[in-house]
Order: C-alpha cells, then sequence, then structure tokens
C-alpha cells in the first residue's frame, strides 16, 4: 500500500496549488475565447476553447515536470521546451482544420480554428505561469473576435452571424 501512496503523492517542482491554479486560469481564459465563438453559434465554442486551452497547460505542466524528473537527469536525455510548442501548434492545426470548410465557393470556420489556435497558446503560457502572456493575449483574441467582429459588420464588411444552410433546422409542422 505504501508504494501506491508513493506513488501518488511523489515530489513535483511545482506545488499542486500552483499546478491547480494554471489550469485553473487556462480554462478560465479558453472559456473567454470560445465565448464569442459560442454567442456566433459556432461549433467550436465555449467548451472546447476552453478543452484546448487545458490541454496545452496541462503539456506545459508535464514538460514542467518532466524536465525536473531523476528519470530524465541523465546526459543523453536533453529536453527542448520548443518541441512541446511545435507539438501543441500541430495538434491544434489539425484540430482545428476540422473546422475549416469551403462551400459554394466560400471558406467558412477559419476565424474558429485561429481561435482554438490561440486557446492552445493561451493554455501552454498559462501552463508555463507566464500570465503576462496568457493574459494579454487572451484580451487581445476577445477584442479581436468580438470588437473587430462588431465593426466588420458595423461598416457593412461583413454581415451579421448567421448559421449556414446545413446547421438550420427546418420547423416541422404542429401536430
Amino acid at each position: 500500500m505504501d508504494i501506491l501512496v508513493d506513488e501518488f503523492t511523489g515530489p513535483t517542482t511545482l506545488s499542486w496549488q500552483v499546478m491547480g491554479i494554471r489550469l485553473l486560469a487556462a480554462v478560465i481564459l479558453g472559456g473567454v475565447l470560445g465565448f464569442e465563438r459560442e454567442l456566433a453559434d459556432r461549433p467550436a465554442g465555449l467548451r472546447t476553447h476552453m478543452l484546448v486551452c487545458l490541454a496545452s497547460a496541462t503539456f506545459a505542466l508535464v514538460s514542467i515536470e518532466i524536465v525536473a524528473m531523476p528519470t530524465f537527469d541523465q546526459e543523453q536525455v536533453r529536453a527542448d521546451p520548443i518541441r512541446l510548442v511545435e507539438a501543441i501548434t500541430s495538434g491544434v492545426a489539425f484540430l482545428a482544420a476540422g473546422f475549416i470548410i469551403f462551400r459554394r465557393g466560400e471558406v467558412h470556420g477559419l476565424t474558429t480554428g485561429a481561435g482554438m489556435w490561440l486557446a492552445a497558446a493561451t493554455g501552454l503560457a498559462a501552463g508555463l505561469g507566464l500570465w503576462n502572456i496568457a493574459l494579454l493575449s487572451c484580451l487581445l483574441g476577445t477584442v479581436v473576435l468580438a470588437v473587430l467582429r462588431r465593426l466588420e459588420v458595423r461598416l457593412e464588411l461583413k454581415q451579421p452571424h448567421s448559421r449556414p444552410d446545413s446547421e438550420r433546422t427546418a420547423e416541422l409542422p404542429k401536430e
């Protein structure tokens, strides 16, 4: 039984409180970014952005802990933090690409994909404890998603949000 207790209570570089704050902050920041997408009734909304941000923060925390583990404290094992950024970027780009569609000569979902990519970067920053970057990227991303969209509509550069035809549900006759 002591082996199991040791396994789940082993030492970590960061305290569980710091890890908890970083993960919670990532969820909140991802929610801020996803909220506008939710209001716009986009497929990747609040929960998707929150999960992408949380996953990125989790990867960041895992990388911090891996670097500090005695198992990887050998000369043959080298830590390269840039690989973490590359892996998250590739993974989220693949996920975001699933929301981008080309229909009737128009591209849809590009902003949603970019928002998910930003959520990943924000989560990575939160996971690494780079609070200024996390907060500023979230703030600026929210401005770009919400405020600039309203400006585009007001200047008649874009139409107000509407769901694609395939997502609209036909009204069923009442019986």
